[in-house]
């Protein structure tokens, strides 16, 4: 699975894949990997990154197209 969203929120923000990483606690190569989709997304890693995106996790999944956090 490739994780295209997570690169276009990145750069939405003007963000590098060094500085999301690193609120990750992850190395930039590991986020790399991520944004190719070379790994999956670890639970929590995935859940981090859609709070800090503001998003929903289904929307970083592609299983829905609208970004809004279901409440």
């Amino acid at each position: 699975m490739v994780y295209k969203r997570i690169r276009d929120l990145r750069e939405d923000k003007d963000m590098t894949q060094t500085q999301i990483s690193q609120i990750l606690h992850c190395s930039q190569r590991i986020y790399s990997n991520y944004e190719r989709g070379d790994v999956d997304i670890p639970t929590s890693v995935l859940i981090r990154l859609a709070d800090f995106h503001n998003v929903s996790v289904d929307y970083i999944l592609n299983r829905t197209d609208n970004p809004n956090m279901m409440k």
